[in-house]
């Protein structure tokens, strides 16, 4: 679908507003098409999980110039993203994501990842991986307690064998994802770590890409350091102040 000029286009995605509320989609939709700069290495990305955060991140990709396959289990339900995504992007179930991405992002609940290990790892071997979920033991249960002791980028591992794993876009919220990338001064700090440099550099380059400013905190042994109820989870840091913290 394109829209030809803004008026039209600003009528679309009014009309949108009944459909989106869950997902908090909106407020980025009307901001989406602001001109930045396009990657000089457009990437086929799909996502696993295309809520709140996958949704938001996904876009922030589109709008960079990277081709997105947007996911769930019902499909039917993203032709509103898609179309605010514009011609690069498309919607389809999990299986079609894992298959398109060079890179897939899994943004799902944390206790849904070792099912997504179980159902597509298959079809992720060697890939690049970026895992955002967070474990909240009261949704996801004792699993989650578990991760949190362990680290979550040393369970996320275990869940997801054979992929080239990275820890990254779990420590922001999705309303920064949508009002603050960009931003002028300096921008909002997203650690990343993993254990594959290859992987961290596409995942560094992806976060520049979403409008924020990337830190490498380590491998994924480090990742707890960035885990939720740290003292850098969601805090809206920059890079340095969260160098500071970390002691990077």
């Amino acid at each position: 679908m394109k829209i030809k000029n803004t008026t039209t286009r600003r009528k679309f995605l009014n009309q949108l507003a009944g459909s989106l509320p869950a997902l908090g989609i909106l407020p980025l939709i009307l901001h989406s098409r602001t001109s930045y700069s396009q990657t000089s290495n457009p990437l086929k990305i799909g996502i696993i999980g295309s809520g709140r955060i996958g949704g938001s991140v996904g876009l922030r990709w589109a709008e960079a110039g990277h081709e997105i396959f947007f996911s769930s289990r019902n499909p039917d339900q993203l032709e509103d993203l898609v179309a605010a995504g514009g011609p690069k992007c498309q919607a389809g179930f999990p299986q079609q994501a894992a298959e398109f991405g060079e890179v897939i992002l899994v943004a799902v609940p944390y206790a849904a990842t070792p099912q997504i290990g179980r159902d597509y790892g298959q079809l992720m071997q060697g890939k690049i991986v970026i895992d955002c979920g967070n474990p909240y033991v009261q949704r996801d249960g004792e699993m989650a307690e578990e991760a949190l002791r362990r680290g979550t980028g040393v369970a996320s591992a275990e869940y997801l064998p054979g992929v080239r794993l990275v820890r990254a876009f779990n420590a922001l919220s999705w309303r920064e994802v949508q009002n603050e990338a960009h931003r002028e001064g300096e921008l909002i700090a997203i650690p990343l770590a993993g254990d594959d440099q290859e992987a961290v550099a596409v995942a560094t380059q992806l976060v520049i890409d979403s409008g924020f400013d990337p830190v490498a905190v380590g491998g994924l042994d480090r990742a707890r350091e960035f885990d939720q109820g740290t003292d850098v989870y969601v805090k809206g840091m920059t890079a340095r102040e969260m160098r500071a913290a970390l002691n990077l």
